[in-house]
């Protein structure tokens, strides 16, 4: 099963490699305690201001993250108390004038969507004129959601081919390419991506990896629990046999 799976992915990377898109990474939404921190500073900068992820607290976030009470309340409370939930900072009387909705609290995307959506969500705006805030999103066409780091991986522009349909023939996206570079390169891009997708996915199941060192200790029990078993079988029929 894990070999399927190994080469489902690889399928999946080199369809998306094809797209001009980056294949997915193999790590993507591993839980290491760096790229969580440094996922969270950038939610808070360039995500919170229109997004909440408010079945959170800060205090507990910043237990878990090993952030201290220090560098909570100077980079990423802006003025809220420890105890609060993590709310976003925009009303929703004034989403609705902007984006004709309140935007999504995003707390369990990682678990509704999935990791690799949400990557290539965020590696696949491109632009169009058509479109309120000028762009699109190849993994969710007609988002109303503005490309809200475009300043950091810069403008792509649409891959168009031609669909032969029965009556005729219609464009149609299949990937996206840079057209202009942002202020980081697509390496620094991928990283700051990847970093949030660990801590989205960190925010979905804060309990993930209590989980799994517990699951690894259950199944070290159960394999001595089977010797221990299996060795008391042998003594109990040694006289049989």
């Amino acid at each position: 099963m894990r070999y399927v799976l190994s080469l489902l992915l690889l399928f999946s990377a080199l369809l998306q490699a094809e797209e001009g898109m980056p294949p997915l990474p193999a790590d993507l939404g591993q839980a290491e305690l760096p790229a969580m921190q440094r996922g969270l500073a950038a939610f808070q900068r360039h995500c919170a201001s229109c997004h909440s992820t408010h079945y959170q607290r800060y205090n507990q976030v910043a237990t878990d993250l090993q952030i201290s009470a220090a560098q909570m309340n100077a980079y990423i409370m802006t003025g809220a108390k420890p105890f609060e939930l993590m709310e976003n900072a925009m009303s929703k009387k004034e989403a609705a004038r902007w984006f004709g909705m309140a935007p999504p609290d995003l707390t369990l995307v990682a678990r509704v969507r999935g990791e690799a959506w949400l990557y290539r969500f965020l590696h696949g705006f491109y632009r169009d004129a058509k479109r309120p805030f000028g762009v699109n999103n190849l993994q969710s066409p007609y988002t109303t959601m503005p490309h809200v780091l475009e300043d950091l991986q810069g403008i792509a522009e649409p891959l168009i081919t031609m669909d032969k349909g029965k009556d005729k023939p219609k464009a149609q996206v299949t990937g996206v390419q840079m057209a202009q570079g942002g202020q980081l390169s697509p390496e620094e891009y991928d990283r700051l991506v990847r970093d949030l997708i660990s801590y989205l996915t960190y925010t979905a199941e804060p309990m993930k990896q209590q989980r799994q060192a517990i699951g690894q200790w259950v199944m070290a029990f159960l394999l001595f629990f089977l010797l221990l078993v299996w060795l008391l079988k042998k003594e109990y029929w040694k006289d049989v046999h």
